[in-house]
């Protein structure tokens, strides 16, 4: 594997706060060098208090410590159409196979009556109380993260830094996950803790714990991402992808536990708002290319909502619970 070329780190402190127009648009300028890149960089200045991370870490550590049988109790079967809980490790098919690792699916808390798919409660552990507090502080405090690194993206294409915010981030999805990897004799090279892949929103703000084992996709090859004190892992999904007629692209990645230890990792996924269609921007002067898609798929080919795509993304990924939230095709009741 190559494991040349890191990736930047970049203090958005500027967006996050009172920075200056110049300031701010000399973060958005190593924004845009990051997305044109490679789509992946670290942030750093997000103010994310140092206290909430380390009890998210605790109270993530001792779920993944309770027997099985207290952690099906949380289990995505239980969650409905909301689609939230424990899978176990095997549960979740990324790339057409099972994943080497175990998880806990939540969002945004909706109403119980919210029918939508993916919308409704979370589920959280009786046995571990702290969980639900750092959980939805955790949420609320990336929510703005999101928002200010959009401001960024904003600027770097040239637009109005609230022009994410007025559309399609007014009422942003949001969905978080936690997943364990335990320490798994690897027989087979193609196994892997989340196999190669594209994520399939706007932004994913990825806190890692001290444990390697991120790999990202680059022009220079597969390179590591590991863990940097106080920062988080920022990069471009589907949406943005498509978004900028494929100028950003979202950059294939996968995880592989060789650590010997149990590795967490806590994914938060910053996407449009449910009911918004993610057409290409208006054209961007001066702008056009963009490196080849990993997989070949023309974005642009997708019409609908954002709903639309990640439901049927998800349901790939989980293809026993597909059926709860996926309308029925014809003939099929």
């Amino acid at each position: 594997m190559n494991t040349a070329g890191p990736l930047p780190v970049i203090d958005v402190a500027a967006l996050t706060g009172s920075g200056t127009g110049r300031e701010r648009a000399e973060v958005a300028r190593r924004i845009e060098t990051a997305c044109l890149d490679s789509g992946f960089f670290y942030i750093s200045g997000h103010g994310v208090p140092g206290e909430l991370v380390a009890r998210l870490r605790e109270a993530a550590a001792r779920f993944f410590r309770l027997p099985p049988e207290h952690k099906s109790r949380i289990s995505m079967d239980r969650g409905g159409r909301a689609w939230r809980g424990y899978f176990p490790v095997g549960g979740e098919l990324t790339s057409g196979r099972p994943d080497l690792k175990e998880g806990v699916y939540f969002g945004a808390e909706h109403d119980h009556d919210d029918l939508r798919p993916l919308h409704g409660r979370n589920l959280f552990p009786d046995e571990v109380p702290e969980m639900r507090p750092a959980v939805l502080a955790y949420m609320d405090a990336l929510t703005h993260v999101g928002q200010a690194v959009m401001r960024g993206v904003a600027l770097s294409l040239g637009l109005d830094e609230d022009y994410f915010a007025a559309g399609y981030t007014a009422t942003p999805t949001i969905l978080f996950r936690i997943f364990h990897y335990p320490p798994p004799p690897y027989a087979d090279p193609d196994e892997w803790g989340v196999g190669e892949h594209t994520d399939y929103g706007l932004l994913t703000l990825l806190l890692q714990d001290d444990n390697p084992g991120l790999q990202v996709h680059t022009a220079r090859g597969w390179i590591e991402a590991p863990p940097i004190p106080g920062t988080l892992v920022c990069n471009i999904g589907d949406m943005l992808d498509k978004l900028t007629g494929g100028l950003y692209r979202s950059t294939p990645h996968r995880v592989r536990n060789e650590t010997g230890r149990d590795r967490l990792s806590f994914p938060f996924f910053f996407d449009p708002g449910w009911d918004c269609e993610v057409p290409p921007l208006p054209a961007l002067p001066g702008r056009a290319g963009g490196r080849a898609r990993w997989d070949g798929l023309d974005l642009r080919a997708f019409t609908g909502t954002y709903g639309d795509y990640l439901t049927a993304k998800v349901a790939k990924v989980f293809p026993q619970l597909g059926g709860r939230v996926l309308p029925p095709t014809p003939g099929e009741s």
